[in-house]
């Protein structure tokens, strides 16, 4: 199971397995479940900021940092492959889905569709924030699905698909976002490891992605960049430098010689290593979340 025990990442990987395939199926699950095509439709890529927060939230996420950080193996240009090779996929959708949210867009009331498209994000955050929560929430499918029937009108129904050059460029600009996030963390991540807690990270990054909807539903001027804003907060209370995770994959990193230099015994060492190995059997731990229902955070 992951480490880092993110509610999202954990539902998909019971069913994927695997580091690269659950990485492809969280940053393409907003393609596939129609989470990316609904904020096109809805505008939410209209501006630079726009697009920043659809690669960071979307793409991007806590989902993909912790599996980034606490699934993927190998060395920094391995798991920079694996993310380009990503990429390769992710991009391409991005921007087919993007050509044909004019045609889409046509055949829908967009203020009705705007207003589930938000209800989708607040969705998916409250999944994020809480795996209790999350099961007593319907799948973002299911609210698209209903907010498709819901806005469809038929008096825009048209044969002819048009295409926004534009739209797509910037479909294609917020799906790079969330590929280069995913392999900044990929290069920082010996790094990341030691001095990010990856849970705080994700219930901040949680209600960061609560906060993007409000521009769609017009509660904020759309040019403010709440959701980016919060992003930036969160990453900076996530920083701990003074926790006591390990660096570069070493837990707590104790060598032979400094034992003997305190006066110890070699051989204690290797038996305090032996137990370390217990306590911790896998590598590149990056939360200290209590897996247990009964000891869980009562917020998780």
């Amino acid at each position: 199971m992951s480490s880092s025990q993110h509610p999202v990442a954990l539902t998909v990987e019971r069913r994927v397995g695997g580091a690269t395939k659950l990485l492809a199926t969280i940053m393409c699950l907003p393609l596939v479940d129609g989470i990316f095509p609904a904020l096109v439709l809805a505008g939410a890529l209209g501006d630079p900021v726009g697009i920043l927060e659809v690669g960071l939230l979307i793409f991007g996420g806590s989902a993909t940092v912790a599996v980034v950080l606490a699934e993927m193996d190998g060395s920094r240009r391995e798991v920079a492959t694996a993310i380009l090779a990503v990429g390769a996929v992710l991009i391409p959708v991005a921007a087919v889905e993007a050509a044909l949210a004019p045609t889409i867009r046509d055949m829908l009331n967009m203020p009705v569709f705007s207003r589930f498209a938000g209800l989708v994000i607040l969705t998916v955050a409250a999944k994020t924030a809480s795996a209790r929560v999350g099961e007593y929430l319907p799948r973002p499918a299911i609210v698209i699905a209903l907010g498709l029937v819901a806005s469809f009108d038929p008096s825009g129904v048209s044969l002819s698909v048009t295409t926004d050059p534009e739209l797509i460029g910037r479909a294609v600009a917020a799906a790079g976002v969330g590929v280069g996030f995913a392999l900044l963390v990929a290069l920082l991540g010996p790094w990341l490891r030691a001095v990010v807690d990856i849970d705080r990270f994700r219930f901040g990054s949680a209600v960061a992605l609560g906060v993007l909807p409000l521009s769609i539903f017009g509660l904020v001027p759309g040019d403010a960049p709440i959701a980016l804003a919060v992003l930036g907060v969160t990453a900076l209370f996530a920083f701990d430098p003074d926790g006591d995770r390990e660096y570069d994959g070493v837990p707590g990193d104790v060598s032979d010689d400094a034992a003997v230099a305190d006066g110890g015994d070699p051989e204690d060492a290797d038996a305090s290593e032996a137990d370390a190995d217990e306590d911790e059997s896998v590598p590149g731990r990056v939360s200290d979340y209590v897996t247990t229902d009964d000891e869980r955070a009562p917020w998780l």
